[in-house]
């Protein structure tokens, strides 16, 4: 069995992804350059982290059972894996606990203004001239995009700080333990104080956050996005958050990755950013739970099963 994985680790992160797999499978881990043609070509299962998935790619892989990814799969073309007859997978909900903590960390820290007051401290100025804004939670509404598995944490959580959650799902998830009321898109986008985002990148929702959208909002209002960058029009959340359409926003991911140091978001004073590290439990590329999902998953295919959290059927 020859696992390739692909991407951007140091020694110690691959050194930790490969002693955690079983010692007799093959596990391969490369970065997304010529060496990775080689390999794959006799590899049974991609792990792909920062490579397109396309035919061009699946031409050269003829021994190819299972291609899994984390939690997104916008690189994967899974029609074509699908008419190779490669199963394709993702890792649903396995991040979701992290992505959810991530998000409250980023509420928390807009609302109480923690980066102003850490900078204010750190550059020893004095506390008797200190003027900042601050908010609680209680009583703020959230509108959450999506309610997959980070969505519902991610409702919880807000429900423990006494807030209400309204929610939109495209494919009309019901809510019934009375934590959250399901909504219409255009409803949550007039009636959050925070809009959060949490729904896979795919031809339906690319760019659906829009001037349309952002001009729907409060202009008090928070956008956070922690799930793909696509699903934003970066140039039209730029100009809202300039224009004064919405108050700020907290964004973990962006239209190109990594964020383009010339990028105007890294100059705006009303934005938080975090470099696409919600997923990450502990800091470190290795994230234990997605792997004991990976490795069950490939022991599944290995033994002529379904994987988990199929995203094609052959």
């Amino acid at each position: 069995m020859k696992i390739l994985i692909v991407g951007y680790f140091n020694e110690s992160a691959q050194s930790n992804i490969v002693r955690y797999f079983p010692q007799d499978w093959n596990v391969v881990v490369v970065p997304p350059e010529e060496e990775m043609l080689h390999h794959i070509k006799d590899c049974q299962v991609l792990i792909p982290e920062h490579i397109k998935v396309d035919h061009s790619l699946l031409a050269n892989a003829q021994e190819l059972k299972l291609v899994q990814t984390g939690a997104g799969f916008d690189n994967v073309d899974i029609p074509a894996c699908t008419q190779l007859g490669i199963w394709v997978a993702n890792a649903a909900g396995v991040n979701a606990q992290a992505v959810a903590e991530h998000v409250m960390a980023l509420i928390l820290s807009y609302y109480k203004n923690i980066p102003f007051l850490d900078n204010f401290m750190k550059n020893k100025r004095d506390e008797h001239q200190l003027d900042y804004t601050g908010s609680e939670l209680q009583g703020k509404t959230i509108g959450i995009i999506g309610l997959g598995a980070i969505g519902k944490k991610v409702a919880a959580f807000c429900r423990a700080f006494d807030m209400n959650v309204l929610a939109y799902a495209r494919h009309g998830v019901s809510q019934s333990d009375g934590l959250v009321n399901m909504t219409d898109l255009d409803t949550l986008l007039s009636s959050s104080d925070i809009v959060s985002v949490h729904v896979p990148l795919t031809p339906q929702t690319k760019q659906l956050i829009n001037k349309e959208a952002f001009q729907k909002m409060k202009n008090t209002s928070l956008f956070i996005n922690t799930a793909r960058g696509g699903i934003v029009h970066e140039r039209d959340l730029m100009d809202a958050l300039k224009n004064g359409d919405i108050s700020g926003a907290c964004l973990d991911v962006y239209e190109s990755e990594p964020l383009p140091m010339d990028s105007g978001l890294r100059n705006l004073g009303n934005v938080i950013l975090t470099p696409h590290t919600a997923g990450m439990p502990d800091g470190r590329k290795f994230h234990k739970k997605r792997y004991d999902f990976f490795i069950n998953n490939i022991k599944r295919v290995d033994n002529g099963e379904e994987p988990e959290s199929k995203l094609n059927q052959l």
